[in-house]
């Protein structure tokens, strides 16, 4: 069962909105600030946020700010349902990585088709993710034929998820012109001409 939480200071929209969650077979919470949002995620880290913008001390944009900056919730999506209804709010809101925007008064089957739609996928992005630790993992015979160094093993791990030389840089803790040699390196000790070559060569992409 999906773990919804509610972040708003509406108590009867709190409650409308949970009794038709529930409804659909989610598990529904709600707190009434940001501050309260925060202990409880702390707590019991929720699949998905439901979040007003406009609320007393610290407000929705701030929320979604501190859920980037820790890697322990920024996979949580987050819906903004709001009566802040400009289109700057909307691009502000998506700028800072919500997945929907939906301004009050709403539709609640709309609010569910944006819920389903994000879990669809997120399990569909899952099960990309899976397959290709699968394909990885099944090639190791052919990853140990081209003799690759630790660092090389890393670098082209990464490569394989889709990382680009920069990510790989900050994720490695190297410079982008290391990751730009061994990339080179992995190109030519697999014989590939490019990265498409090389995700082909691992994956078994066509």
């Amino acid at each position: 069962m999906k773990k919804i939480l509610l972040v708003d200071d509406d108590q009867n929209l709190c409650n409308l909105l949970s009794s038709y969650l529930v409804a659909f077979n989610f598990s529904v919470d709600s707190v009434d600030s940001i501050r309260n949002a925060l202990a409880y995620i702390r707590k019991d880290c929720p699949d998905l946020i439901i979040s007003d913008i406009m609320m007393q001390d610290l407000n929705g944009y701030d929320f979604i700010k501190l859920l980037r900056l820790n890697n322990l919730y920024i996979h949580v999506p987050v819906i903004f349902l709001t009566a802040k209804g400009m289109t700057s709010d909307r691009i502000k809101g998506y700028n800072l990585g919500c997945h929907a925007y939906l301004t009050k008064p709403f539709d609640p089957k709309e609010l569910l088709a944006i819920i389903y739609n994000i879990f669809n996928q997120i399990y569909f992005l899952q099960k990309i993710a899976l397959a290709r630790n699968h394909k990885f993992v099944s090639n190791s015979k052919l990853l140990s034929t081209f003799d690759l160094t630790p660092r090389e093993k890393n670098v082209l791990t990464l490569v394989l998820q889709g990382y680009m030389n920069k990510e790989i840089a900050i994720s490695l803790d190297m410079s982008q012109r290391n990751v730009e040699n061994y990339v080179s390196r992995l190109l030519h000790k697999t014989d590939t001409r490019n990265r498409v070559e090389l995700i082909r060569l691992f994956l078994g992409y066509v």
